[in-house]
């Protein structure tokens, strides 16, 4: 890295300190064809959290049919569980929640969808139903003293239905709320967003009695526009942005969902604006490059490319 880049030039008017919400090793590799060694994800969970990533989003408790890439997880967890930082875990239902549980996960996430055709192709269930099946879940997740993160797919866009109406966003977000989800995540699955989309949404959830301290938000950048729309969720007050390192990621039921946020892209932009995450971009550049390696291609991130073509 070049010493004084980027040069820091803080806006007042942005949140101090963001959380990212690191996805890269169960979003990030899910979508992979080839499987990763179980040692090799534990190792990339490790790189992550010491590059001072606080939250990394270890694996999936589904089942091995739907996404074989992350069956190993009762080997996996208890390889990682014990580092120093949050290691929330995807649930589909009780069973996954009951094996999360017997592994000592102590946050989980339930994963949703704004618009009915995602959720028939990824739940083979209707919205309502998929909300059903995820309440008891929740409540007993909560009883145990776990932390629930909700996930909401399509929130900008559907691949079928095309646009989505801000009010049926809004109805979901509000359902997964009252359920007792800590947070929120709003997925832009399709990379489809703007940024007054996001404000407006963002908006519309405030107007709606959803918090903004309860909302994280998960770009895609399909068209290029995660940074952007990161942007204009953080004007809001936003403070919790999911990424992937390197870029990694996709979504197996949507055939045009690109990589996710690449993790090096928003903690340069953060750095150049002086808001404050604990991340070492260099260490987090180090890991992508390294993972990059054992998947046998270059990483997406735009980031970790520029930085290592200077190395």
């Amino acid at each position: 890295m070049i010493t004084g880049l980027p040069m820091t030039v803080a806006d007042p008017s942005l949140p101090a300190r963001v959380r990212i919400h690191e996805v890269g090793a169960r979003d990030g590799l899910q979508n992979e064809k080839t499987a990763v060694p179980t040692a090799v994800k534990a190792e990339f969970v490790r790189r992550l959290a010491a590059a001072g990533l606080d939250t990394v989003e270890a694996t999936s408790f589904v089942h091995p049919k739907w996404v074989p890439q992350l069956a190993d997880a009762e080997e996996l967890f208890p390889l990682v569980r014990d580092l120093p930082v949050r290691l929330p875990v995807l649930v589909p239902n009780e069973r996954g929640l009951d094996r999360a549980l017997a592994l000592g996960a102590r946050e989980i996430a339930v994963f949703a969808s704004a618009t009915e055709s995602f959720a028939k192709a990824n739940l083979n269930r209707t919205v309502d139903e998929a909300l059903a099946l995820f309440a008891p879940t929740v409540t007993r997740a909560i009883e145990a003293g776990l932390r629930v993160r909700g996930y909401l797919s399509m929130c900008f866009g559907d691949p079928w239905e095309g646009a989505v109406p801000i009010e049926q966003v809004v109805r979901v977000t509000k359902a997964l709320a009252e359920m007792g989800c800590d947070e929120l995540s709003l997925g832009d699955t399709i990379g489809v967003a703007t940024p007054g989309h996001v404000q407006a949404l963002l908006t519309a959830l405030n107007e709606a009695g959803v918090p903004t301290s309860r909302i994280a938000v998960h770009f895609h950048d399909t068209y290029g526009q995660a940074l952007s729309n990161t942007l204009a969720a953080l004007r809001h007050g936003v403070t919790t942005v999911d990424a992937s390192a390197g870029g990694l990621g996709g979504c197996p039921y949507a055939k045009s969902a690109t990589g996710n946020l690449a993790t090096e892209d928003l903690v340069w932009m953060l750095d150049g604006l002086g808001i404050e995450t604990g991340v070492d971009l260099a260490a987090l550049t180090a890991t992508s490059g390294w993972m990059a390696e054992q998947l046998g291609r270059p990483s997406p991130s735009r980031t970790v490319r520029a930085l290592s073509h200077k190395e």
